[in-house]
């Protein structure tokens, strides 16, 4: 059986991030066709919270107050411990490529750490961020960016 709240996110996104409807639906059809899937009903229920908070967590971001490329983000000593250099690295580079602003970084890393993962990968980052970014208003083509980015990723190791 599959364990992970991040597995759970993952097969949700890539199944039905192009059909609205699905997503539409009434969240005990999605809960029952997760569980024909072979996730755990604990783990589905931690998504939905998680999904749940992200929406919560855009609705109320507050609006950008710093001008991007004049701050520094320092990650405090958890967020260290859950982010490898190598994921640390990736985000700055986001920040400085322009797919990620600050308040969405922000979305990026509070999610991550509601993540009850001892520690996330590359792979898993790039994940969250595509989350993230898919609903969030007028960063559509640093969606498609990240989109094209981890879709190509994943087909590679498949083959």
């Amino acid at each position: 059986m599959k364990e992970d709240v991040l597995d759970v996110l993952m097969y949700l996104f890539e199944n039905y991030m192009d059909d609205d409807a699905a997503l539409d639906e009434d969240p005990e059809t999605l809960r029952v066709q997760l569980r024909e899937a072979g996730f755990l009903h604990s783990e589905i229920s931690k998504a939905f919270t998680w999904l749940e908070d992200l929406a919560l967590a855009q609705r109320d971001a507050a609006p950008q107050s710093v001008q991007a490329g004049r701050s520094i983000r320092v990650f405090n000593t958890s967020e260290e411990k859950k982010l490898d250099i190598e994921s640390r690295g990736f985000l700055i580079f986001l920040e400085q490529m322009g797919v990620l602003d600050n308040a969405s970084r922000e979305l990026v890393i509070d999610r991550i750490m509601a993540l009850e993962s001892a520690d996330i990968d590359l792979e898993q980052v790039k994940w969250v961020v595509l989350m993230v970014l898919f609903n969030q208003p007028g960063l559509e083509e640093a969606f498609s960016w990240m989109e094209n980015m981890v879709m190509e990723e994943s087909q590679q190791s498949l083959h």
